[in-house]
C-alpha cells in the first residue's frame, strides 16, 4: 500500500539536512520546500589549481558554500523558489556589506562567476555561467528536472585588491512530485552520452590525494579533449549531507607544452572530512560539454581506503 505524506517547509527542511530521510519509502508526495537557513564554513583561496583548497601542512581543508554570507559578502537570491519540469530565469546578486552589489569581479578561468547548481541527494547537477546586468544582478535560465531541496553556489572573486577567492550558498526549492531518491550505488566508472570515464584514486581527509579520470569513447581513449574554460576538465565535490563544496582543477594547462588534451585529467584533492561526497568532472568533446558523476567514501583515518560509487546521474550536455 502506497503511503502518501504531504511534505511541509519544516519536513523538507529536516528531509535536506539528514540524508536518512531519503531512504524512507517509495511514495511520490507533492513538495513545495521553503529554503532552510545555511551552516557556517570557510572557503579558502584556491590560488594553485593543483592542489585542493586549504590543503596546508596536512591540515584538514575548510570547505566552502555552507554559509550566505562570508568577507563582507552576502549572496542574495532573488528567485528562492521555482517549479519542476519547467525553464525558469534565476536572479540573484552579491551584496557588499553597504548592501549594494558588487559590480567588479576578477576573472578566474575565462569567468567572473561560477554558479553551480545541485540538488540535495545529489543526483542533479548544473554548472552554469549567467550574465551581470548593469544593476549587479545576475541573472541564468535553467530547468530543473526533479522536485526538492537544491543548493546554489556563486563561486567567485571580488576585484577588491588582496580579495580572496569565496563561495557562498542558498537554498532553492523547486516544487512538484518530489520522490526521495539514495545516494547511487558503488562502481568507479561513469557513463554519459557514450563516453565511458573511469576514476583512479580516492579522498582522504587532511591528505592531499590524486584523483585521475580517464576519458574513452566505443573503448577508444579520447585524445582530443578541448579546453573548456581555460582547462582539460572542471572537478566540483560535494560532501553528501550538507553539500560542503570543493572546487578543484587540474594541474597544467592546454597549450603549456606538457599537458595532453586527455584521455587523462588529473586533479589533487583534500577532503575536508571523512563522509561521502559526489563529483562532478565537465569535459569538453567536440564542442560539447558534459558531466560525469561519481561518488567517493573517505575514511577518518589518512591511510584508510576509498571506495567509488556509482557514476550516474540525471546527465545533461551543453554546447
Amino acid at each position: 500500500m502506497k503511503t502518501t505524506l504531504k511534505i511541509t517547509a519544516f519536513a523538507a527542511a529536516l528531509a535536506a539536512s539528514f540524508g536518512a530521510a531519503y531512504g524512507v519509502g517509495s511514495a511520490v508526495t507533492p513538495v513545495d520546500p521553503a529554503p532552510a537557513p545555511a551552516a557556517h564554513a570557510a572557503h579558502p583561496p584556491a590560488a594553485n589549481p593543483t592542489k585542493a583548497p586549504g590543503a596546508e601542512g596536512g591540515r584538514d581543508a575548510p570547505a566552502g558554500g555552507l554559509q550566505i554570507s562570508e568577507g563582507g559578502y552576502t549572496l542574495d537570491l532573488h528567485t528562492p523558489r521555482i517549479a519542476a519540469g519547467h525553464e525558469s530565469e534565476l536572479r540573484f546578486s552579491v551584496r557588499d556589506s553597504d548592501g549594494r552589489p558588487l559590480a567588479a569581479y576578477r576573472r578566474e578561468h575565462k569567468k567572473e562567476l561560477h554558479l553551480i547548481l545541485a540538488s540535495r541527494d545529489l543526483r542533479t547537477y548544473r554548472h552554469l555561467h549567467p550574465t551581470r546586468a548593469a544593476d549587479g544582478t545576475w541573472s541564468v535560465r535553467s530547468g530543473l528536472p526533479a522536485a526538492g531541496s537544491y543548493r546554489l553556489f556563486a563561486d567567485f572573486t571580488p576585484a577588491a585588491e588582496g580579495a580572496k577567492n569565496l563561495t557562498l550558498g542558498a537554498d532553492l526549492a523547486v516544487s512538484g512530485s518530489y520522490r526521495p531518491a539514495p545516494l547511487p550505488a558503488a562502481s568507479g566508472v561513469a557513463e554519459v552520452d557514450g563516453y565511458t570515464v573511469t576514476l583512479d584514486g580516492g579522498l582522504r581527509p587532511g591528505v592531499a590525494g590524486e584523483l585521475k579520470l580517464s576519458v574513452s569513447r566505443g573503448g577508444r581513449p579520447v585524445t582530443d579533449l578541448e579546453p573548456y574554460l581555460g582547462a582539460y576538465g572542471h572537478l566540483v565535490a560535494l560532501r553528501a549531507g550538507d553539500l560542503a563544496y570543493l572546487h578543484v582543477h587540474p594541474g597544467g594547462a592546454p597549450g603549456d607544452g606538457e599537458t595532453r588534451p586527455g584521455p587523462d585529467v588529473t586533479f589533487g584533492a583534500t577532503a575536508p572530512s571523512a563522509g561521502a561526497y559526489r563529483l562532478f568532472l565537465d569535459f569538453k568533446h567536440e564542442g560539447v560539454v558534459r558531466t560525469a558523476a561519481f561518488t567517493l567514501t573517505t575514511s577518518g583515518a589518512a591511510d584508510g581506503k576509498d571506495s567509488a560509487t556509482d557514476g550516474r546521474t540525471d546527465g545533461h550536455s551543453h554546447p
